[in-house]
């Protein structure tokens, strides 16, 4: 019987419609274009209709995953999706909506949160069905609607998020140049506080004062935050690749998660990346969480720059605190 490996088949992505741009967000909090270029990298960022919800936009990127996957819904074992702004708090999951959306039924689906790094944790979640046998064909969803716990008096966060999808279908192949190489997923709870949604919760759970407080939207140190997101990042990029025995030049696209361009220089520069090898849609979507990489590889995707056995390396660091770094082929069928 022959090894069964996990496979990186299809993209696909969606962003909303509503642009916010720097100068939309000079008019609602002190602060300046210039600045926001400056400290982020970040120009514009897409925002949600008040009726549009992550299900709505998961299941958009999902759809064009699917198609380009070249399989049927019925396909589809297993549907993860990677969200910290789900549909509903607690339940049911962002995940099983998504299911019924896309007409999938009686098939296994679960939410994960790993805030800004879920993507990459789902993949690796994917990647563990597969290769075991359990599942063949795995929906891989990173969605958020980030505006809807974003406090747009607080200039600190209201700059940095947007809204948007993106998904992936992994699959089951018995080629080894297409399997998925390694993933490496990590956290450190002492961190908890740098980056996170005090309410509702069972720490605060839904009330009036909680709401009077302000204690419903995202709340980030983000000094501290820069600082440990550089060098984690930097670390577990050279672990990964130190231990696979793979050089940065070997890397065709590096696509690191879409959080501030000063951090993805930093990181890329620690690397020894070029900037041929470095994706980046910071400018244009900003930060979208569990969205942010698959936008990213889509983004790439579509551009015609992402062909068939291409290496991919993600990284991503996000609340918990968590990170994490993955090698990747491409192995889907090429855009164009």
């Amino acid at each position: 019987m022959s090894q069964v490996y996990a496979a990186f088949k299809s993209i696909g992505a969606y962003a909303p419609k509503n642009v916010l741009t720097n100068q939309d967000l000079e008019k609602m909090v002190d602060t300046s274009n210039e600045w926001i270029i400056k400290r982020t990298g970040i120009k514009e960022r897409r925002i949600a209709d008040k009726d549009e919800v992550t299900s709505d936009m998961g299941a958009k990127a999902s759809e064009l995953a699917i198609k380009r996957a070249q399989i049927k819904k019925e396909e589809i074992d297993l549907i993860l999706c990677a969200t910290v702004t789900p549909d509903y708090f607690n339940m049911p999951s962002t995940a099983c909506i998504i299911a019924n959306k896309l007409g999938i039924a009686n098939v296994q689906a679960f939410d994960i949160s790993a805030a800004c790094s879920g993507f990459v944790y789902a993949l690796s979640i994917a990647k563990a069905f597969v290769e075991s046998g359990m599942k063949k064909n795995v929906l891989v969803i990173g969605a958020e609607k980030f505006s809807s716990i974003v406090d747009y008096t607080d200039r600190t966060t209201c700059i940095l998020f947007g809204d948007g999808a993106g998904a992936a279908i992994i699959s089951a192949t018995s080629d080894k140049e297409e399997a998925i190489i390694d993933i490496n997923a990590s956290a450190n709870g002492a961190y908890w506080d740098y980056l996170i949604t005090p309410s509702p919760g069972s720490v605060n759970p839904a009330s009036k004062e909680a709401i009077e407080q302000g204690l419903q939207y995202v709340k980030m140190r983000g000094n501290e935050t820069f600082k440990l997101a550089v060098k984690t990042l930097t670390q577990d990029v050279k672990d990964i690749l130190e231990k696979n025995s793979i050089k940065a030049n070997e890397i065709d696209h590096f696509i690191p998660h879409q959080a501030n361009y000063r951090i993805i220089k930093a990181v890329g520069d620690a690397l020894g990346m070029s900037e041929e090898q470095v994706v980046l849609t910071i400018h244009k979507y900003g930060n979208t969480s569990a969205a942010s990489i698959p936008m990213a590889i889509n983004e790439l995707y579509e551009s015609g720059g992402l062909k068939y056995k291409e290496l991919m390396l993600l990284d991503t660091f996000g609340g918990g605190l968590t990170w994490a770094s993955a090698l990747i082929p491409f192995a889907g069928k090429a855009n164009g």
